[in-house]
């Protein structure tokens, strides 16, 4: 088709999250016992004060070896939280519900009719060649593996993830998963996850209400050390904590941002020039990856959720069947992606 001279990029455009998960409370409970609710007790965030060394890496160009040498003697004092599972628990049981709204592609706010229409008009063909299958089916393998748990899930014994999907405050389906015998690295089909991804499709089109209950039951030992949510402290005075943990009500908890950074990680399709087998990688607009500091979908490559949706919306070039996928994947990500003034 001709490329359409006369439309152009809304400034404002926003989208509404579709998949919008609670924070995520830990308990502690032992894995015989771990179906009884009345047995869990709450992970408790304490400070701990310890005595370390230097070990960071010092700038010792232009330095007196001797101040060097006395910086290195001296000890590293600091005070830190910590959260751990009681000696008489050896289970972490981490609960969080994760509602799935409807109107996927739908903006939330444009100030330009004609590109809402012809946006509407993409996702519609969207949704009547590919629908949400696809989509759905990753985002239910990151349920159940418990991709969720982060460094939580490293190293355990056992992790078991149920999943109940609720209606009226009463759960009217289960589904229960073997998370360690699910991979990290790819997307597997069972009968359950097919089951599970099937009402995920069908809430993302618009077809049912879904709100599921997650509960991730992980077995690490008594009076291990368990990880939730770090707090990002921006102005530390002196004397501050140099680890803060994020709790809620005294109760420790991962942020809900983590929780849907872990199951939005499903992005599979993005330019892989050394073709290294990195994984999926947490949608977002340019591939950001933050902890290796590299962003997968770089703009010169036309690989940037931008650039494929102003190429689809205004020129008319409709992008692959994967990076459709990664479009509309962002899209139910939510964000603000209006063309800057």
């Amino acid at each position: 088709m001709a490329k359409n001279d006369t439309l152009k990029t809304a400034s404002v455009l926003a989208f509404e999250r579709k998949l919008d998960p609670s924070d995520a409370l830990l308990y502690a409970s032992h894995w015989d016992k771990r179906q009884d609710e009345q047995q869990w007790q709450p992970v408790v965030v304490r400070e701990k004060s310890v005595r370390g060394t230097i070990s960071n890496r010092l700038k010792a160009k232009d330095q007196d070896p001797a101040k060097l040498d006395a910086q290195i003697e001296n000890p590293n004092l600091q005070t830190v939280d910590v959260a751990t599972l009681p000696h008489d628990a050896d289970t972490l049981v981490a609960r969080f519900t994760l509602r799935v709204l409807a109107g996927a592609g739908t903006p939330s706010a444009c100030n330009n009719a004609e590109y809402q229409a012809k946006l509407e008009q993409a996702v519609a063909e969207y949704k009547q060649a590919q629908g949400f299958d696809e989509l759905a089916h990753r985002y239910a393998n990151n349920l159940a593996n418990g991709r969720f748990l982060w460094r939580n899930r490293m190293g355990a014994e056992q992790v078991e993830v149920s999943i109940r999907q609720l209606a009226q405050g009463k759960a009217t389906k289960e589904w229960t998963f073997d998370a360690l015998s699910l991979s990290l690295r790819a997307f597997e089909y069972t009968a359950e996850l097919k089951e599970l991804a099937g009402v995920i499709a069908s809430a993302l089109a618009g077809e049912q209400h879904l709100l599921l209950e997650v509960v991730a039951y992980v077995r690490m030992g008594s009076g291990q050390e368990v990880f939730p949510s770090q707090e990002l402290i921006l102005d530390r005075g002196r004397g501050d904590k140099s680890k803060t943990l994020y709790h809620v009500s005294e109760i420790a908890g991962i942020h809900s941002q983590k929780l849907g950074n872990a199951i939005r990680t499903i992005d599979t399709w993005y330019p892989n020039e050394n073709d290294e087998d990195l994984g999926p990688i947490a949608v977002e607009p340019y591939g950001s990856v933050t902890t290796q500091g590299k962003a997968y979908r770089q703009p010169k490559q036309k690989a940037d959720f931008y650039s494929l949706l102003d190429n689809w919306m205004i020129k008319d070039q409709v992008p692959s069947e994967e990076n459709q996928h990664f479009v509309m994947a962002t899209l139910i990500r939510g964000g603000v992606f209006g063309e800057a003034g």
